[in-house]
């Protein structure tokens, strides 16, 4: 079954341009929002496996989206689209549930892998990025107020958590298993422990449930 991909984005031309480029690289564009509003309306109903979502949209903004697409639809993976390298704005989408982000300006096939990469667990983004979400999150900053580590965080194996903590590293399966001397599949293995225990789907919301790297 081919991948489902959703799009928000207000501007008509990259809209379409996007829906195209999904559409010939194998997977299938289900939803294609001018809007927050609209896409609120459309994809819980019909859920697909990734969004790609315009951080800066007129009305609603991309965040907000996320964090309510995320509330009603969990499983779904949402990207950021973004036309600059903006830390804030994209540190603020991923605390809000996003699971990475992508430049408009990349390359189609970037954005393709950013795709896939999502709906395989990881988490795209710049190496910039990604340090500044651990410097956040180290300090409390990236969870939403009055946020704690969730009780089922003590439930982990020591295992579990060294694992945890690479993938907020944004380490690929392969790294994890190198940087800790383990094979893939016990990293499979690890992660599902690790999203049964803290009941979620995803790398980046098991990492926001733990609260602080390292937990």
């Amino acid at each position: 079954m081919s991948l489902r991909v959703g799009i928000v984005e207000d501007d008509s031309r990259l809209r379409e341009a996007f829906a195209a480029l999904v559409d010939v690289s194998g997977m299938r564009c289900v939803a294609a929002c001018a809007s927050a509003e609209q896409a609120l309306e459309a994809l819980p109903n019909d859920p697909p496996d990734v969004v790609l979502m315009d951080i800066n949209l007129p009305g609603m903004s991309g965040t907000e989206c996320a964090r309510r697409l995320k509330q009603a639809r969990p499983e779904v993976q949402v990207v950021m689209l973004t036309s600059f390298d903006d830390t804030e704005s994209i540190v603020a989408s991923l605390a809000a549930g996003a699971t990475g982000y992508v430049l408009k300006r990349a390359a189609g096939a970037e954005i393709i892998q950013a795709v896939r990469d999502v709906h395989e667990g990881g988490s795209p983004m710049t190496g910039a990025i990604a340090r500044k979400v651990v410097q956040l999150m180290a300090r409390g900053d990236a969870r939403p107020e009055g946020a704690r580590s969730d009780p089922a965080v003590s439930e982990l194996t020591e295992r579990e958590r060294a694992v945890l903590t690479a993938l907020s590293q944004g380490l690929q399966y392969k790294e994890v298993a190198d940087s800790l001397g383990i094979s893939i599949n016990t990293v499979r293995k690890h992660i599902k422990a690790i999203y049964e225990k803290l009941h979620v789907n995803t790398r980046h919301d098991a990492v926001r449930k733990a609260g602080t790297l390292g937990t």
